[in-house]
């Protein structure tokens, strides 16, 4: 078995540069106050109210650094908080997906589309996948052990010479399974 280092997502939101001026002032710098593990990515002092037709979250993350797109990703107990129906996808995949109002300290968006949630996945380094026969899209199960031991299906691989090794799912995913953050899981080809 090949282990994989896994941890929960909260909900957070990837802003574009766009979006970063308008909520927080022009020219506004995000701030890193913590590098995640995978590479040049990090958690913000900087956080954002989402708001839907039946209630709100205050305190999102901002995630930097800026992207070319803005997304939000919540679990389906914040889609349910916020009255909202966002479909399961990977990251970027955002085409008639669901829509929030985004309020930060300097003003406001209305999201048009660009919330989901993240589907399980596995970042990998191109070294990793190859000497496991796996590329970007493939799709594997994995085990995680325990007293809730639970296999997850349709975990998607995410490689690149850019990633590291590691499980993401959301925070629902990980109180099902007992999980703890960077415990180790068994991938199952």
């Amino acid at each position: 078995m090949f282990k994989v280092p896994i941890a929960r997502s909260d909900i957070h939101i990837h802003l574009k540069p766009s979006d970063i001026d308008i909520l927080f002032g022009k020219e506004h710098k995000l701030t890193n106050i913590k590098n995640l593990t995978i590479p040049g990515n990090y958690a913000c002092s900087e956080t954002v109210r989402v708001t839907g037709p039946s209630g709100f979250i205050d305190g999102v993350v901002v995630v930097g650094p800026a992207r070319p797109y803005s997304q939000v990703e919540v679990s389906i107990t914040n889609a349910l908080t916020l009255g909202i129906q966002p479909p399961v996808r990977l990251s970027g995949n955002l085409k008639d997906s669901e829509t929030l109002k985004i309020e930060g300290p300097a003003g406001s968006i209305e999201l048009k589309q660009g919330v989901i949630v993240a589907a399980r996945h596995i970042h990998m380094h191109s070294k990793d996948a190859d000497k496991l026969g796996l590329k970007s899209g493939d799709v594997v199960k994995v085990r995680v052990p325990g007293p809730r031991a639970l296999t997850f299906e349709n975990v998607a691989i995410k490689a690149g010479d850019d990633q590291a090794l590691e499980m993401h799912v959301d925070f629902d995913e990980g109180h099902a399974a007992g999980i703890e953050d960077f415990q180790e899981v068994d991938l199952i080809l």
